[in-house]
Protein backbone atom coordinates (compact mmCIF):
# COMPACT_ATOMS: atom_id res chain seq x y z
CA UNK A 1 0.00 0.00 0.00
CA UNK A 2 1.39 3.40 -0.95
CA UNK A 3 1.87 6.27 1.44
CA UNK A 4 2.22 9.99 0.73
CA UNK A 5 5.80 11.21 1.30
CA UNK A 6 6.05 13.83 4.01
CA UNK A 7 8.08 16.02 1.66
CA UNK A 8 4.86 16.48 -0.31
CA UNK A 9 2.99 17.34 2.90
CA UNK A 10 5.55 20.05 3.57
CA UNK A 11 4.94 21.59 0.15
CA UNK A 12 1.19 21.46 0.78
CA UNK A 13 1.58 23.03 4.21
CA UNK A 14 3.54 25.97 2.83
CA UNK A 15 1.53 26.61 -0.33
CA UNK A 16 -2.02 25.92 0.87
CA UNK A 17 -1.92 27.36 4.38
CA UNK A 18 0.87 29.87 4.07
CA UNK A 19 0.13 31.79 7.28
CA UNK A 20 0.80 28.71 9.42
CA UNK A 21 3.81 27.55 7.38
CA UNK A 22 4.19 24.16 9.04
CA UNK A 23 7.69 22.77 9.16
CA UNK A 24 8.05 19.08 9.91
CA UNK A 25 10.45 18.16 12.68
CA UNK A 26 9.88 14.40 12.66
CA UNK A 27 8.25 12.18 10.06
CA UNK A 28 7.31 8.52 10.47
CA UNK A 29 6.33 6.11 7.72
CA UNK A 30 2.67 5.22 7.51
CA UNK A 31 0.30 3.66 5.01
CA UNK A 32 -2.11 5.71 2.92
CA UNK A 33 -5.27 7.53 3.95
CA UNK A 34 -8.46 5.48 4.08
CA UNK A 35 -12.08 6.36 4.75
CA UNK A 36 -14.26 4.77 7.40
CA UNK A 37 -17.11 6.38 5.46
CA UNK A 38 -20.53 6.04 7.15
CA UNK A 39 -19.37 3.95 10.09
CA UNK A 40 -18.25 4.47 13.66
CA UNK A 41 -15.15 2.35 13.17
CA UNK A 42 -12.41 4.98 13.53
CA UNK A 43 -10.94 2.84 16.33
CA UNK A 44 -10.24 0.01 13.87
CA UNK A 45 -8.81 2.29 11.17
CA UNK A 46 -6.60 4.20 13.61
CA UNK A 47 -5.26 1.11 15.37
CA UNK A 48 -4.76 -0.88 12.16
CA UNK A 49 -2.80 2.08 10.78
CA UNK A 50 -0.77 2.16 14.00
CA UNK A 51 0.12 -1.52 13.59
CA UNK A 52 0.93 -1.02 9.91
CA UNK A 53 3.43 1.64 10.95
CA UNK A 54 4.79 -0.74 13.57
CA UNK A 55 5.43 -3.32 10.86
CA UNK A 56 7.15 -0.69 8.73
CA UNK A 57 9.27 0.39 11.70
CA UNK A 58 10.34 -3.21 12.15
CA UNK A 59 11.46 -3.40 8.53
CA UNK A 60 8.61 -5.65 7.38
CA UNK A 61 7.42 -3.46 4.55
CA UNK A 62 4.00 -1.99 3.83
CA UNK A 63 1.02 -4.13 4.88
CA UNK A 64 -2.65 -3.32 4.40
CA UNK A 65 -4.61 -4.86 7.27
CA UNK A 66 -8.34 -5.52 7.10
CA UNK A 67 -10.18 -3.19 9.45
CA UNK A 68 -13.50 -4.92 8.81
CA UNK A 69 -12.29 -8.38 9.76
CA UNK A 70 -11.62 -6.99 13.22
CA UNK A 71 -14.87 -5.00 13.24
CA UNK A 72 -16.85 -8.13 12.41
CA UNK A 73 -15.28 -10.02 15.29
CA UNK A 74 -15.98 -7.15 17.67
CA UNK A 75 -19.67 -7.15 16.68
CA UNK A 76 -19.76 -10.85 17.58
CA UNK A 77 -18.04 -10.23 20.91
CA UNK A 78 -20.32 -7.31 21.71
CA UNK A 79 -23.38 -9.41 20.89
CA UNK A 80 -22.45 -12.06 23.43
CA UNK A 81 -21.67 -9.40 26.02
CA UNK A 82 -24.98 -7.64 25.31
CA UNK A 83 -27.04 -10.81 25.72
CA UNK A 84 -25.24 -12.04 28.82
CA UNK A 85 -25.79 -8.64 30.42
CA UNK A 86 -29.45 -8.85 29.37
CA UNK A 87 -29.31 -5.76 27.21
CA UNK A 88 -27.68 -3.57 29.88
CA UNK A 89 -24.46 -3.04 27.92
CA UNK A 90 -23.19 -0.97 25.02
CA UNK A 91 -23.92 -2.37 21.57
CA UNK A 92 -22.79 0.14 18.97
CA UNK A 93 -20.22 0.68 16.23
CA UNK A 94 -17.64 2.24 18.54
CA UNK A 95 -14.79 0.46 20.29
CA UNK A 96 -11.20 1.20 21.35
CA UNK A 97 -7.64 0.39 20.36
CA UNK A 98 -7.25 -2.44 22.85
CA UNK A 99 -10.26 -4.18 21.30
CA UNK A 100 -8.43 -4.55 18.00
CA UNK A 101 -5.39 -5.86 19.87
CA UNK A 102 -7.59 -8.34 21.75
CA UNK A 103 -9.12 -9.64 18.52
CA UNK A 104 -5.68 -10.21 16.98
CA UNK A 105 -4.80 -12.21 20.08
CA UNK A 106 -7.94 -14.34 19.95
CA UNK A 107 -8.82 -14.44 16.24
CA UNK A 108 -5.84 -13.25 14.24
CA UNK A 109 -5.91 -10.74 11.40
CA UNK A 110 -6.41 -10.67 7.64
CA UNK A 111 -5.10 -8.50 4.79
CA UNK A 112 -7.49 -6.02 3.22
CA UNK A 113 -7.16 -7.83 -0.09
CA UNK A 114 -8.78 -10.92 1.45
CA UNK A 115 -11.53 -9.25 3.44
CA UNK A 116 -12.70 -5.70 2.75
CA UNK A 117 -16.15 -5.89 4.32
CA UNK A 118 -17.58 -4.55 1.05
CA UNK A 119 -19.90 -6.50 -1.20
CA UNK A 120 -19.36 -6.66 -4.94
CA UNK A 121 -19.90 -3.22 -6.47
CA UNK A 122 -19.73 -1.34 -3.15
CA UNK A 123 -17.11 1.36 -2.68
CA UNK A 124 -18.01 2.87 0.71
CA UNK A 125 -18.65 1.38 4.11
CA UNK A 126 -22.06 2.01 5.66
CA UNK A 127 -23.03 0.18 8.85
CA UNK A 128 -26.14 2.14 9.84
CA UNK A 129 -28.74 -0.37 8.68
CA UNK A 130 -26.63 -3.34 9.72
CA UNK A 131 -26.11 -2.02 13.24
CA UNK A 132 -29.85 -1.40 13.62
CA UNK A 133 -30.63 -4.87 12.29
CA UNK A 134 -28.10 -6.58 14.56
CA UNK A 135 -29.31 -4.79 17.66
CA UNK A 136 -32.95 -5.39 16.76
CA UNK A 137 -32.18 -9.07 16.35
CA UNK A 138 -30.48 -9.23 19.76
CA UNK A 139 -33.35 -7.38 21.44
CA UNK A 140 -35.75 -9.85 19.86
CA UNK A 141 -33.71 -12.83 21.02
CA UNK A 142 -33.83 -11.51 24.58
CA UNK A 143 -37.61 -11.86 24.55
CA UNK A 144 -37.14 -15.62 24.89
CA UNK A 145 -37.12 -17.02 28.41
CA UNK A 146 -33.95 -18.93 27.58
CA UNK A 147 -31.44 -18.31 24.82
CA UNK A 148 -31.10 -21.12 22.30
CA UNK A 149 -27.86 -22.15 20.65
CA UNK A 150 -29.14 -20.92 17.31
CA UNK A 151 -28.70 -17.20 17.77
CA UNK A 152 -24.92 -17.04 16.99
CA UNK A 153 -25.46 -18.64 13.57
CA UNK A 154 -28.33 -16.27 12.80
CA UNK A 155 -26.23 -13.31 13.93
CA UNK A 156 -23.41 -14.42 11.62
CA UNK A 157 -25.87 -14.68 8.73
CA UNK A 158 -26.84 -11.03 9.15
CA UNK A 159 -23.19 -9.99 9.07
CA UNK A 160 -22.60 -12.20 6.02
CA UNK A 161 -25.40 -10.35 4.26
CA UNK A 162 -23.91 -6.91 4.90
CA UNK A 163 -20.18 -7.58 5.10
CA UNK A 164 -19.68 -10.77 3.13
CA UNK A 165 -18.59 -14.11 4.55
CA UNK A 166 -15.08 -14.81 5.85
CA UNK A 167 -12.93 -17.58 4.40
CA UNK A 168 -11.15 -19.59 7.08
CA UNK A 169 -8.12 -19.92 4.79
CA UNK A 170 -6.65 -17.53 2.25
CA UNK A 171 -3.56 -17.21 0.08
CA UNK A 172 -1.04 -14.36 0.18
CA UNK A 173 1.97 -14.41 -2.17
CA UNK A 174 1.35 -18.08 -2.93
CA UNK A 175 1.24 -19.20 0.70
CA UNK A 176 -1.87 -20.39 2.55
CA UNK A 177 -2.79 -18.76 5.87
CA UNK A 178 -5.49 -18.67 8.49
CA UNK A 179 -6.10 -15.35 10.28
CA UNK A 180 -4.10 -16.60 13.26
CA UNK A 181 -1.18 -17.91 11.20
CA UNK A 182 -1.12 -14.63 9.24
CA UNK A 183 -0.82 -12.67 12.50
CA UNK A 184 2.00 -15.02 13.50
CA UNK A 185 3.67 -14.52 10.11
CA UNK A 186 3.54 -10.74 10.53
CA UNK A 187 5.00 -11.10 14.01
CA UNK A 188 2.39 -8.94 15.72
CA UNK A 189 2.68 -9.51 19.48
CA UNK A 190 -0.44 -8.14 21.22
CA UNK A 191 1.41 -8.09 24.54
CA UNK A 192 3.77 -5.41 23.20
CA UNK A 193 1.13 -2.67 23.37
CA UNK A 194 -0.13 -0.69 26.34
CA UNK A 195 -2.74 2.01 26.88
CA UNK A 196 -2.15 5.17 28.94
CA UNK A 197 -4.42 7.90 30.20
CA UNK A 198 -4.26 10.82 32.66
CA UNK A 199 -7.10 11.57 35.07
CA UNK A 200 -7.11 12.40 38.77
CA UNK A 201 -10.19 10.45 39.88
CA UNK A 202 -7.86 7.43 40.09
CA UNK A 203 -4.36 7.42 41.60
CA UNK A 204 -1.44 8.06 39.31
CA UNK A 205 0.69 4.96 38.93
CA UNK A 206 -2.35 2.69 39.03
CA UNK A 207 -4.16 0.78 36.31
CA UNK A 208 -7.90 1.32 36.05
CA UNK A 209 -10.86 0.63 33.79
CA UNK A 210 -11.53 3.90 31.97
CA UNK A 211 -15.17 4.94 32.35
CA UNK A 212 -16.14 5.68 28.77
CA UNK A 213 -19.08 4.15 26.86
CA UNK A 214 -17.00 2.41 24.20
CA UNK A 215 -14.94 0.54 26.79
CA UNK A 216 -17.41 -2.35 26.70
CA UNK A 217 -14.59 -4.86 27.19
CA UNK A 218 -13.42 -3.18 30.41
CA UNK A 219 -9.94 -2.46 29.11
CA UNK A 220 -7.40 -1.26 31.65
CA UNK A 221 -5.28 1.89 31.29
CA UNK A 222 -2.10 3.02 33.02
CA UNK A 223 -2.82 6.33 34.76
CA UNK A 224 0.00 8.88 34.54
CA UNK A 225 0.30 12.64 35.13
CA UNK A 226 -0.36 14.87 32.12
CA UNK A 227 3.27 15.85 31.66
CA UNK A 228 4.27 12.18 31.53
CA UNK A 229 1.51 11.40 29.03
CA UNK A 230 2.73 14.13 26.67
CA UNK A 231 6.36 13.17 27.28
CA UNK A 232 5.50 9.59 26.31
CA UNK A 233 4.05 10.76 22.99
CA UNK A 234 7.12 12.93 22.35
CA UNK A 235 9.54 10.14 23.25
CA UNK A 236 7.70 7.68 21.04
CA UNK A 237 7.82 9.95 17.99
CA UNK A 238 11.45 10.88 18.64
CA UNK A 239 12.45 7.21 18.77
CA UNK A 240 10.51 6.31 15.64
CA UNK A 241 7.38 4.84 17.25
CA UNK A 242 3.98 6.15 16.20
CA UNK A 243 1.02 6.53 18.58
CA UNK A 244 -2.66 5.52 18.46
CA UNK A 245 -4.65 8.49 19.76
CA UNK A 246 -8.12 8.53 21.36
CA UNK A 247 -9.75 11.84 22.12
CA UNK A 248 -12.34 14.54 21.65
CA UNK A 249 -12.69 16.34 18.31
CA UNK A 250 -15.80 18.37 19.14
CA UNK A 251 -13.97 21.58 20.10
CA UNK A 252 -14.46 24.72 17.96
CA UNK A 253 -10.70 24.68 17.39
CA UNK A 254 -10.84 21.31 15.64
CA UNK A 255 -11.53 21.43 11.92
CA UNK A 256 -10.59 18.33 9.92
CA UNK A 257 -11.35 20.08 6.62
CA UNK A 258 -8.99 22.91 7.49
CA UNK A 259 -6.48 20.34 8.76
CA UNK A 260 -5.93 22.06 12.11
CA UNK A 261 -6.73 21.32 15.79
CA UNK A 262 -5.96 24.07 18.30
CA UNK A 263 -7.23 25.51 21.61
CA UNK A 264 -6.79 29.25 21.06
CA UNK A 265 -6.75 31.79 23.85
CA UNK A 266 -9.14 33.86 21.68
CA UNK A 267 -11.55 31.22 20.31
CA UNK A 268 -13.88 33.67 18.58
CA UNK A 269 -11.32 35.40 16.38
CA UNK A 270 -12.25 35.30 12.69
CA UNK A 271 -8.84 34.17 11.44
CA UNK A 272 -8.74 31.13 13.72
CA UNK A 273 -7.55 28.71 11.04
CA UNK A 274 -5.61 31.22 8.95
CA UNK A 275 -3.21 32.80 11.41
CA UNK A 276 -1.45 31.14 14.40
CA UNK A 277 -1.82 32.87 17.76
CA UNK A 278 -1.53 32.20 21.49
CA UNK A 279 -3.15 29.06 22.89
CA UNK A 280 -4.41 28.37 26.41
CA UNK A 281 -2.16 26.82 29.05
CA UNK A 282 -3.61 23.39 29.81
CA UNK A 283 -3.59 22.06 33.38
CA UNK A 284 -4.38 18.67 34.88
CA UNK A 285 -7.35 20.22 36.67
CA UNK A 286 -8.72 21.64 33.43
CA UNK A 287 -8.58 18.20 31.79
CA UNK A 288 -10.35 16.62 34.73
CA UNK A 289 -13.13 19.20 34.84
CA UNK A 290 -13.87 18.74 31.14
CA UNK A 291 -13.86 14.94 31.47
CA UNK A 292 -16.13 14.82 34.51
CA UNK A 293 -18.55 17.31 32.96
CA UNK A 294 -18.55 15.09 29.81
CA UNK A 295 -17.37 18.05 27.75
CA UNK A 296 -14.48 15.79 26.81
CA UNK A 297 -15.57 12.46 25.33
CA UNK A 298 -13.81 9.75 23.35
CA UNK A 299 -15.56 10.54 20.10
CA UNK A 300 -12.71 9.79 17.69
CA UNK A 301 -9.49 7.79 17.29
CA UNK A 302 -6.62 8.76 14.97
CA UNK A 303 -2.94 8.01 14.41
CA UNK A 304 -0.01 10.28 15.37
CA UNK A 305 2.73 9.97 12.75
CA UNK A 306 5.08 12.90 13.34
CA UNK A 307 5.71 16.38 14.73
CA UNK A 308 5.80 19.88 13.25
CA UNK A 309 6.02 23.58 14.11
CA UNK A 310 4.20 26.60 12.71
CA UNK A 311 6.02 29.82 11.78
CA UNK A 312 5.69 31.12 15.36
CA UNK A 313 7.30 28.02 16.84
CA UNK A 314 4.14 26.40 18.22
CA UNK A 315 4.52 22.61 18.30
CA UNK A 316 2.08 20.20 16.66
CA UNK A 317 1.55 16.51 16.12
CA UNK A 318 1.00 15.28 12.58
CA UNK A 319 -2.20 13.25 12.62
CA UNK A 320 -3.40 10.65 10.14
CA UNK A 321 -7.21 10.68 10.04
CA UNK A 322 -9.66 8.14 8.54
CA UNK A 323 -12.17 10.47 6.92
CA UNK A 324 -10.74 10.24 3.42
CA UNK A 325 -8.48 12.73 1.66
CA UNK A 326 -10.12 15.87 3.02
CA UNK A 327 -8.25 19.02 4.14
CA UNK A 328 -5.43 20.80 2.34
CA UNK A 329 -3.19 17.98 3.61
CA UNK A 330 -5.04 15.15 1.87
CA UNK A 331 -6.62 13.70 5.01
CA UNK A 332 -3.90 14.56 7.52
CA UNK A 333 -4.11 17.35 10.07
CA UNK A 334 -1.93 19.27 12.51
CA UNK A 335 -2.90 19.02 16.19
CA UNK A 336 -1.23 21.45 18.59
CA UNK A 337 0.36 20.08 21.73
CA UNK A 338 -2.07 22.20 23.72
CA UNK A 339 -5.01 20.51 22.02
CA UNK A 340 -3.48 17.10 22.68
CA UNK A 341 -2.88 17.98 26.33
CA UNK A 342 -6.47 19.11 26.79
CA UNK A 343 -8.39 16.62 24.66
CA UNK A 344 -6.47 13.36 24.67
CA UNK A 345 -8.54 10.69 26.39
CA UNK A 346 -5.97 7.92 25.97
CA UNK A 347 -3.11 6.67 23.83
CA UNK A 348 -1.71 3.28 22.82
CA UNK A 349 2.03 2.85 22.41
CA UNK A 350 4.66 0.14 22.24
CA UNK A 351 5.66 -0.87 25.75
CA UNK A 352 9.37 -0.26 25.05
CA UNK A 353 8.97 3.52 25.11
CA UNK A 354 7.05 3.68 28.41
CA UNK A 355 9.23 4.73 31.33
Amino acid sequence: MKYLPFSLFLILAITVNGQYDFTHTKELDCTGIKSQANTGTCWSFATASFLESELMRQGKGSTDLSEMYVVRNIYRDKARNYLLRQGKANFSQGSLSHDLINIIKSSGVMPESEYSGLLSGEKRHDHGEMEAGLKGFLDGVMQSKRLSKKWPQAFEAIMDTYLGSVDKKFVVDGKSYTPQSYADFLGINPDDYVSLTSFTHHPFGSDFILEIPDNYSNGSYQNVPLDKLIATIDRAIDKGYSVAWDGDVSEPGFDARKGIAIVPAKPKRKDLFDEPDTEITVTQEMRQDLFESTSTTDDHLMHIVGTAKDRKGTEYYIIKNSWGEISPYKGYLYMSKAYAALKTVAIMVHKDIVE
